[in-house]
């Protein structure tokens, strides 16, 4: 992954572009959020609040917000919305009990005026766990192909390793050539 990272130089002027990454607790967003800002694993425990990270990529810089995914820390999201221009949604493909959950979540998220205009990228993390839901049974009950007011992609990950966070990137940044 390392070969999309660049230093932060003085080169890099260009705006800042917010990014939140949320999910329901223990999906990955933490993991994913030090894998963009490190490469590397580093252990967490429940984010109470969020963690930010600045994130330079390809001349592009990103503040990312890694937001708290608790039950009770979900209805304050709605503070970290405003000037958002892209939703990381994180999803355990191993949490089959909570998907219904994950779409409510999502669904709520983006009927919010504040993120009318954002990108949805929704990672589908650990997909290297036996038995998980692909990405065509995840993208199948969060209802993906009925969101037509938000672009949106759906992309296979294992935050663990980093697989497949790239791939995820790329759709983001591909993005902003259009808008």
């Amino acid at each position: 992954m390392s070969f999309l990272f660049t230093p932060e130089t003085r080169l890099f002027k260009h705006q800042k572009h917010k990014v939140i990454i949320v999910g329901l607790d223990n999906a990955g967003k933490t993991t994913i959020l030090y894998q963009f800002s490190m490469n590397e694993v580093v252990h967490t425990s429940p984010t109470i609040g969020s963690n930010v990270e600045e994130i330079v990529i390809n001349n592009a810089r990103f503040l990312m917000w890694d937001i708290g995914g608790q039950e009770s820390l979900r209805s304050s999201w709605n503070t970290h919305y405003t000037n958002t221009e892209f939703v990381i949604g994180a999803v355990d493909s191993t949490d089959r009990e909570r998907i219904s959950v994950t779409r409510e979540e999502l669904y709520k998220m983006l009927a919010h005026e504040d993120l009318r205009k954002a990108g949805l990228l929704i990672f589908a993390n650990k997909q290297d766990v036996k038995e998980c839901m692909s990405v065509a049974e995840i993208s199948q009950f969060l209802k993906l192909t009925s969101i037509k007011d938000h672009q949106w992609h759906i992309q296979a990950c294992c935050a663990l390793t980093g697989a497949g966070l790239c791939q995820g990137l790329e759709w983001m940044m591909s993005r902003f050539k259009i808008r």
